[in-house]
């Protein structure tokens, strides 16, 4: 029997006379054994390889082999935009053999979760913030709405994995198996990693494994890298260039999505916007442009590189540049979908810092390299939160099971510090210990107990931001910061349009609107981007080496790198490169965000102003000794600890002890070359 033939017929009927395909691709043939095995899986494909389908077919056909009830699978999405473009092409596939799909996430109504958990989907499209509201909300009855879960599918593992929501995420299933009779399947699907079989392991750490399929990096493709100046010239280009076509444009900021489509549309092309700062009924508007339109760009931030169905896109534009090979690769692989056509990307940088960085992730995909998918080390954090939200599911419980469960969703983390954890906590009063029992403390409440405990469902911090409204229609999310000051009139864009404000209802959290001709500012607080040694090593090779043959450089891209070389000089063999500033040692190491942090904290040592960024460190000259840092242990400082402390959620939860092994592993790197 080959592999399309062990589907169920009703699925192999289906595929073939209804959907049209005379047969599957590699992968999805792939797929079906090792799913149908009950088999933890990773799926690999390139962009648009057809990875939904390697999983949803396979799942079916057991489905109905094994006649599964209720609810049975959960389809879990990083982003809300990727959830609603998977809920036609998911509920289509299921309706064909008579089951069901339904979204929950927090944009869909209370009216529609209520029918959803009164008439069980098959299906369950989410995310893992709306799984952990459901274990903690007394509303779920959680052994019926659960009990019959089967597998779980992830989307996109390696956009979980590179930061807390993976372990977040990984903990949430963890503690979903406590309502099930055997442990869930787990199928991630994943495009452009490097270390699949680690990824893997990380996702699934009990069980049988299967990688299935692979994601080799193609360097096929059209890549341009334009250097214009500024924002206002890349709207020019933009306006002028590809007419006619579907143009998708990435932003790396709210901010700058928001200032390039207002140019746009003030050029009269026509333009969407998508960023997260949207609101749901403005962020379809973006999304049905994907399949409805032709000649308009749509400008967004990187809510829309994630597996979103693009349909018929012409061309990607990124302005500056992603920090990493894989995001660039998930951009441009937006493209190229039509029979005959190539994948494309235009960078049009803005500054030289952009335009190095452009550079360095080129010559990497010019090299066919990727990243590695690896999640952040020490997550105590996240224990901690799992810790809080476990004891909100379970209201009291021994602290002798918390422990056992934390070993079973952080198992690779040491015991002791579970049990220094659960003691620290109920000292600071997070937790309320007595006789071995632990239940939610006055502080839990104080710190976290508003809207329902909200704050303890995310890994990540929520910016406190308002709603801006006009009328009855919901616009999008506005940052208080853009709202202070003295003037007499205050002109927002949102939405890519300009707007008046003309009240703010601070209680209610409202900011009320009404359109405006022109004008008007975008804001959004973010943290600071990290770059990685290998990018920097990337941004180093391209200077010293100029770029590669799979590399297109435009004219005034040719002038400033010329200009980049004359000025900076990078050597081929030299690892530093040093200049002296009046009193000041300026090295150009291109080791990193992290790597230089270290490095800046050895100088500062000596006293006087250091500064530092991915690519090199200013200090002033005596304090400069970059070749003779030793592998010492770091230890920070009381107040060292309470400066990185202050930006990580949950710290408060965790003891100093490990905190600074978070800290540490995190902001600094331990061996220096």
């Amino acid at each position: 029997m080959n592999d399309f033939e062990q589907l169920h017929p009703s699925l192999q009927y289906h595929v073939v006379n209804t959907l049209g395909w005379s047969t599957l691709r590699p992968t999805q043939l792939a797929a079906i054994q090792p799913i149908h095995a009950g088999a933890h899986c990773l799926l690999l494909a390139p962009t648009a390889g057809g990875k939904t389908e390697a999983a949803a077919i396979p799942i079916l056909s057991r489905m109905l082999k094994e006649s599964w009830p209720g609810t049975s699978v959960l389809y879990i999405c990083p982003i809300k935009a990727l959830l609603n473009n998977l809920e036609h092409r998911l509920t289509h596939y299921a309706g064909l053999v008579g089951r069901t799909v339904e979204v929950w996430h927090g944009d869909v109504s209370q009216s529609r979760k209520k029918k959803a958990l009164k008439n069980a989907p098959d299906i369950l499209l989410t995310t893992p913030e709306s799984i952990e509201a459901m274990l903690i909300s007394v509303r779920v009855d959680r052994p019926t709405w659960f009990g019959n879960l089967r597998v779980v599918v992830v989307d996109e593992l390696h956009a979980f994995a590179g930061d807390d929501r993976g372990w977040h995420m990984r903990s949430v299933l963890q503690r979903l198996e406590h309502y099930l009779p055997q442990p869930l399947q787990r199928i991630g699907l994943s495009a452009t990693v490097s270390n699949p079989e680690e990824l893997l392991n990380w996702f699934a750490p009990f069980g049988d494994r299967r990688v299935v399929g692979s994601a080799s990096v193609s360097t096929d493709a059209d890549v341009t890298v334009d250097h214009v100046g500024s924002l206002e010239n890349a709207a020019t280009v933009i306006s002028r260039l590809h007419r006619g076509e579907k143009r998708l444009v990435f932003c790396d900021s709210r901010s700058s999505a928001e200032q390039l489509s207002s140019m746009l549309r003030a050029k009269d092309v026509r333009t969407f916007v998508s960023h997260a700062s949207l609101s749901a009924s403005e962020r379809r508007q973006a999304e049905a442009a994907f399949g409805e339109e032709k000649d308009c760009v749509i400008v967004a931030t990187s809510t829309l590189e994630l597996g979103i169905d693009v349909g018929d896109l012409d061309r990607v534009i990124q302005i500056d540049s992603p920090t990493t090979v894989s995001s660039f690769l998930q951009r441009m692989g937006r493209t190229g979908r039509r029979s005959g056509s190539r994948r494309n990307c235009l960078f049009l940088t803005t500054n030289q810092d952009a335009f190095m960085l452009a550079l360095g992730v080129t010559h990497l995909w010019s090299q066919a390299w990727v990243e590695a998918a690896r999640p952040p080390e020490e997550p105590w954090p996240i224990v901690g939160q799992q810790i809080l939200v476990a004891t909100l599911e379970r209201g009291e419980w021994p602290a002798g099971e918390a422990i056992s469960l934390l070993i079973r969703c952080f198992p690779e983390l040491p015991l002791d510090g579970f049990r220094s954890m659960i003691e620290h906590m109920i000292q600071q009063a997070y937790l309320d210990g007595a006789e071995g029992l632990v239940r939610i403390g006055p502080q839990t409440e104080r710190e976290f107990g508003r809207g329902h405990y909200r704050e303890l469902l995310a890994s990540f911090s929520g910016a406190q931001l308002l709603t801006g409204r006009c009328g009855s229609a919901e616009i999008g999310y506005i940052d208080p910061t853009v709202l202070t000051g003295e003037e007499p009139q205050r002109l927002l864009l949102l939405a890519g349009r300009s707007w008046l404000v003309k009240e703010v209802e601070w209680s209610k959290r409202t900011v009320w609107l009404e359109p405006a001709k022109e004008g008007g500012k975008a804001r959004w607080m973010g943290g600071a981007r990290t770059l990685s040694r290998e990018v920097c090593q990337g941004i180093r090779a391209a200077l010293s080496e100029g770029v590669l043959p799979a590399i297109q450089l435009s004219q005034r891209g040719k002038v400033e790198l010329a200009a980049l070389q004359d000025d900076l000089y990078v050597s081929s063999d030299a690892y530093f490169m040093s200049r002296i500033e009046e009193s000041q040692t300026r090295t150009w190491t291109f080791a990193g965000t992290k790597a230089n942090r270290t490095y800046a904290r050895a100088a500062a040592n000596g006293g006087g102003r250091v500064k530092f960024d991915a690519l090199s460190v200013q200090a002033p000259t005596a304090a400069m000794k970059l070749e003779g840092n030793s592998d010492a242990a770091i230890k920070l400082t009381d107040q060292e600890s309470a400066t990185f402390a202050h930006g990580v959620k949950f710290s408060g939860c965790v003891p100093s002890e490990w905190l600074c092994r978070t800290i540490i592993a995190r902001m600094f790197v331990t061996h220096l070359s």
